[in-house]
């Protein structure tokens, strides 16, 4: 009788627990927060290598959701969790309106929760893992790809971006780029959770296998046998943080106090962060002859950045200013990709009221039309970029590829300094570098600045976000075109195919069931 009643009772909590499960609510906290949990890959945690595992409690709730719609549901609930976790500094800025913004970009990972399902739920043969070991890399990917899209808030926090201290890692984007190391990190996370679901299915346990070891073996070939850049010697860079300074007199005032200090340094361009000059030079000729000044004083010329309303066209526009001894030099580049919300508000007929929420843009900026290349006295060609225009892969390989012999980001994260932002900021830089075989210099008015060699590896120390101080780098320059530079994003293609031959082959079968069901019956 004890015996019975014990039973029963076990049996009571196994469906209560069952039931707690797969309720909606407690399915949406939980998908919520193993979305969330891939963002402690990323800087200030940097815990790198948990980005091959993060994934897999997501996986695994998806995989077991009742229905296709739920697992979709659970996609979307991820998705937004993810990028919530990853975006939480925005909050004291965007407020109640970033977990709008979570919610609607989340919608890419719907079609990815609802594959899961579809490939991984039940016991899944060695087939149907075959497929999800490339299917779900490929349609993570197209998540990742669509929410890059300039207009929806840009690609930062790409899952690969999580790997930038790791040189293999590193080597692998200069074959593929960020999508590559992305699409790599996805697969293992797929095959553990094959191995964690079926791991009685002898034939789907070697597919899982085969496939960490096809990753393994597919970085140890990259590192033993892809090319690498060819050092072309050093250049002296010097890098100006004038700290957190709110006002942009004092804020110019401090930068050139710092500046002087570089007199008899030997250098071949010092850098300003973004917006280190706050009014059009054109419209204060003063400020134009101050910094020619300095260029004379230090012997180099100056990369300065300037915020303001032109005087030559209509609007505001942060520009990349070259200074020489004798003023500007005419070089100039106006920032093409603009921060939603910060530096312009989308559909702002509709969106507008963002501002009565939160430190939204107040006026949009101007855009510019084209990047640009410059090219100092010496012969040192420099591609600029400003803010998070380094985190757009596409950006830094059309300058490499139009001859920038060193990348240089203008960048101020001030806003968010106590936050885990600058430090994820500069982290980019180490990607950029190693994908087009091109140093990067990361330069803020507030911290992290940082400057990575040719290979994504770190050059000298770093300025963090309580430095204000001048610091000058032997940057190393490389020769020879890298492999994602030359080929461009072929992952992604190799993606979209995957994605397309599976569609194709799925609405095929849909087709001939469909015909065979409508088929009058055999006498």
């Amino acid at each position: 009788m004890s015996f019975g009643r014990g039973g029963g009772w076990r049996t009571r909590r196994r469906t209560r627990w069952r039931g707690g499960l797969a309720s909606p609510w407690t399915r949406g906290v939980a998908a919520v927060l193993a979305g969330a949990l891939p963002a402690l890959t990323f800087p200030e945690p940097s815990l790198w290598w948990l980005a091959y595992a993060a994934l897999v409690p997501w996986i695994l709730l998806a995989r077991s959701a009742p229905t296709g719609r739920r697992a979709a549901l659970d996609g979307w609930l991820g998705g937004a969790g993810f990028l919530l976790a990853v975006h939480h500094w925005l909050m004291p800025s965007l407020h109640v309106f970033i977990v709008v913004l979570a919610a609607l970009l989340g919608l890419l990972w719907l079609p990815w929760g609802w594959l899961v399902r579809r490939l991984l739920h039940g016991r899944p043969g060695p087939g149907r893992a075959a497929a999800a070991l490339v299917l779900l890399p490929s349609a993570w990917l197209m998540a990742e790809l669509v929410r890059s899209w300039q207009y929806l808030g840009g690609p930062w926090g790409l899952l690969g971006a999580s790997q930038w201290q790791v040189p293999p890692a590193l080597r692998v984007a200069s074959v593929g780029g960020v999508w590559l190391v992305s699409f790599l990190i996805v697969l293992v996370n797929v095959a553990l959770a094959l191995l964690a679901a079926v791991a009685a299915v002898a034939g789907t346990r070697r597919v899982a296998l085969a496939g960490v070891m096809t990753c393994v073996a597919a970085v140890a070939g990259v590192w033993s046998w892809a090319p690498v850049p060819r050092p072309a010697g050093t250049v002296r860079i010097a890098v100006v943080q004038p700290g957190v300074i709110n006002v942009p007199g004092p804020r110019f005032d401090r930068g050139e106090q710092l500046t002087r200090q570089l007199a008899g340094r030997h250098l071949d361009l010092v850098v300003w962060g973004e917006s280190s000059v706050g009014q059009d030079l054109a419209a204060r000729p003063d400020l134009g002859r101050r910094l020619a000044a300095l260029s004379r004083r230090v012997g180099a010329e100056l990369l300065v950045n300037v915020d303001a309303r032109r005087s030559d066209r209509p609007g505001i526009y942060k520009s990349s200013v070259l200074i020489g001894p004798h003023g500007p030099t005419g070089e100039r580049y106006d920032k093409m990709r603009l921060v939603p919300f910060g530096e312009y508000i989308p559909f702002r007929s509709v969106l507008g009221w963002a501002t009565s929420v939160g430190k939204a843009a107040p006026e949009d900026r101007r855009r510019g039309t084209e990047q640009v290349v410059m090219r100092l006295p010496e012969g040192l060609r420099i591609g600029p970029l400003v803010c998070f225009e380094s985190a757009f892969p596409d950006m830094s390989r059309n300058l490499a590829r139009d001859g920038a012999q060193m990348l240089v980001v203008q960048s101020a994260t001030s806003t968010f300094q106590h936050s885990w932002a600058p430090a994820q900021h500069a982290s980019l830089a180490a990607l950029r570098s190693a994908e087009t075989w091109r140093p990067m210099v990361h330069a803020t008015l507030s911290g992290v600045s940082a400057v990575f060699g040719p290979r994504g590896e770190p050059v000298g120390g770093r300025m963090g976000t309580s430095t204000s101080a001048a610091m000058v780098y032997e940057v190393p320059l490389a020769r020879g075109t890298s492999p994602y530079v030359r080929s461009g994003p072929w992952t992604v293609y190799g993606a979209l195919a995957a994605l397309g031959a599976y569609c194709a082959v799925e609405g095929a079968g849909a087709l001939r069931r469909r015909r065979d069901s409508g088929s009058p019956a055999r006498p």
